[in-house]
């Protein structure tokens, strides 16, 4: 059975058929980077999403970038791809998400996130990070669930904080050059992890107390990451002078003390010490209080 007759077997085959109105194919040897839009619900739900619209059109509007669209197929066409041992693939070229440089998936409700890991067991993808190599593509996760981004922290490889299309493209340059320069995975994370607003979960290590306050023997650099990462929501907690505050603008500096001490105060933040170093609050929040300038909320 070829593929367009096998459609005809679906209940709704035009939702896999592509060629719509304003859907824009490109040749992949003609771009620099490739970037599937997968949205982790059917077509109709994903097709009324304003936002990947817009993700599509930034994206393609650059001719060095090539977006195309995949969407988690109803269970008739999920058994039809185990059956043939065929990949999910593409609408724009019938590509594989596998052959991507990048899979971006839309998280717009928890409900969605088996639809993540079905649709890369369906393109052929290991679902854990850990478990994928150098050849298989960046995965990307983004939407409003991404400000809590740990759920599914073991499945991608970083995370946009905020709005995409705010960051989307400088992603996109940061792997074409990364591609340019025959860097590793590591090191393409690393140069991800400078971008604001993306957050690489790999890089933390944070660990806590039973009552889930950091850890202050941990090093500055590790806490600042996972400060920044987990800012502005749910937001990393501590307890100064028998206070829990939620601390934001952090920066790690070289003053070394007692870990969980505070080394000093002043009109530019209190700086605690680490395991390594020191850490510098610029802002804090108390319980049920707006957030403040740290030298504001401590002094």
């Amino acid at each position: 059975m070829t593929h367009e007759s096998s459609l005809y077997q679906l209940k709704r085959p035009a939702r896999y058929l592509g060629g719509e109105r304003g859907s824009i194919r490109k040749e992949w040897e003609q771009v620099e980077v490739t970037f599937a839009l997968a949205f982790p619900d059917v077509y109709e739900i994903g097709m009324s999403h304003i936002g990947s619209a817009i993700l599509y059109r930034t994206l393609n509007d650059h001719s060095w970038i090539a977006a195309e669209r995949a969407y988690t197929p109803w269970p008739d066409r999920e058994q039809q791809l185990r059956e043939a041992k065929l990949p999910l693939s593409s609408l724009e070229n019938g590509r594989s998400l596998a052959d991507f440089d990048i899979v971006g998936f839309s998280l717009q409700y928890e409900l969605c996130y088996s639809n993540v890991l079905s649709m890369l067991d369906l393109a052929g993808l290991p679902m854990r990070t850990t478990e994928r190599d150098e050849k298989a593509p960046l995965i990307v996760v983004g939407g409003p669930c991404a400000f809590n981004p740990e759920p599914l922290a073991d499945f991608f490889d970083c995370a946009v904080i905020g709005d995409g299309e705010e960051v989307v493209v400088e992603l996109c340059d940061a792997v074409r050059v990364s591609k340019a320069s025959g860097e590793n995975r590591a090191a393409l994370l690393k140069r991800l992890a400078a971008i604001e607003g993306i957050y690489v979960p790999s890089h933390f290590t944070v660990s806590y107390k039973e009552d889930g306050r950091i850890d202050w023997s941990r090093s500055a650099q590790e806490i600042h990451n996972h400060v920044r990462g987990l800012d502005p929501w749910p937001g990393a907690y501590t307890t100064i002078n028998g206070e829990l505050l939620k601390m934001a603008e952090t920066t790690p500096e070289a003053a070394e003390g007692k870990p969980g001490s505070v080394i000093k105060a002043d009109k530019d933040g209190v700086c605690v010490a680490c395991g390594s170093g020191s850490l510098r609050i610029q802002q804090l929040q108390l319980a049920g209080r707006k957030r403040l300038a740290a030298a504001d909320s401590y002094l």
